[in-house]
């Protein structure tokens, strides 16, 4: 297939998103420690809660940080795909331990706020703020990224729930210091876990679509066919299989019965005008045809194989 990027600028942005990750993952590592140690002496729950958060992310950060040095590895007689789905699979692993830790959580708000304790607020107010300002740098840090990478997207999310939870922890720190109002600790942390599950779930269900080969929800399969079958000389379009392996590849793979007994070198005409058609107007940069001409075998478009 032709429509292929530069090997040379795919590893120097590569290497970037490696190097940010890793800034990243040292910021949260400061972050986790210093939340938990201040949650222990202040009593909060939801500075506990934002440090085990943040725990969470450095896992998931250092599980992207692995997918993206894999991703670069080369294919090879045992891997012919090499590692390029790694970096979804840590997406799915990140997004999975967004709604674990999110359930956690709410199962101790509950309990915190059937009985409140009172809680140290200028440690939290303190600690929510380090909390902001190191999460709102990776958060910067991986925006980029995140918006055309599934494993990267993953990571940012978690850093954005991270700033966000740090503000609402900040929030209940002035409340309770001002007011003494303590039950907010825990109101906060449910609010928190709800908005990490809400931001996972979206994440979780796309990258199980890729991991279980759905066809992209931007790729009109019937659509397809029909602008193939239109072609001269093309008999039927059958057996058809749409794939997405990552981010950067979309896979179509089809048997197309032709009118009569074409040449090799004329198929190959054919062929490259498909291969035009359906990357310009669909983005799938890899195709796949099984020329046939009055084989008998099943003419349907989706065959179970």
């Amino acid at each position: 297939m032709s429509h292929n990027h530069s090997h040379n600028h795919s590893h120097s942005h590569s290497d970037l998103k490696g190097r940010n990750l890793f800034i990243s993952i040292l910021l949260n590592i400061l972050i986790t420690a210093s939340q938990v140690i201040g949650g222990i002496i202040s009593g909060s729950l939801a500075l506990l809660s934002d440090a085990l958060h943040n725990f969470s992310d450095v896992l998931s950060l250092v599980v992207s940080y692995i997918a993206n040095k894999l991703a670069k590895k080369q294919a090879s007689l045992h891997r012919t795909f090499g590692y390029k789905r790694a970096e979804i699979l840590a997406a799915f692993i990140n997004a999975s331990t967004l709604i674990i830790v999110a359930v956690l959580l709410i199962i101790e708000a509950i309990k915190r706020f059937q009985n409140p304790e009172e809680i140290e607020s200028n440690l939290v107010i303190w600690l929510s703020l380090l909390g902001i300002i190191a999460n709102g740098l990776s958060v910067l840090l991986l925006k980029k990224d995140s918006e055309a990478n599934m494993n990267m997207k993953s990571a940012y999310l978690h850093l954005l729930t991270d700033m966000m939870a740090s503000i609402a922890v900040l929030i209940g720190g002035l409340l309770m210091k001002y007011y003494e109002v303590f039950w907010v600790d825990s109101v906060l942390t449910f609010a928190i876990a709800l908005y990490l599950i809400w931001m996972g779930y979206d994440l979780l269900k796309d990258s199980t679509k890729v991991l279980m080969l759905f066809t992209p929800d931007t790729i009109p399969v019937k659509q397809i066919v029909e602008e193939i079958n239109a072609f001269e000389s093309i008999k039927n379009v059958h057996h058809v299989h749409v794939w997405q392996l990552n981010e950067e590849e979309i896979h179509l793979e089809a048997h197309i019965d032709f009118n009569k007994d074409i040449t090799l070198s004329q198929f190959d005409v054919i062929l490259h005008k498909i291969e035009d058609l359906v990357f310009k107007k669909y983005d799938i940069n890899h195709v796949n045809i099984q020329p046939e001409f009055g084989k008998d075998d099943v003419k349907d478009v989706i065959v179970q194989d």
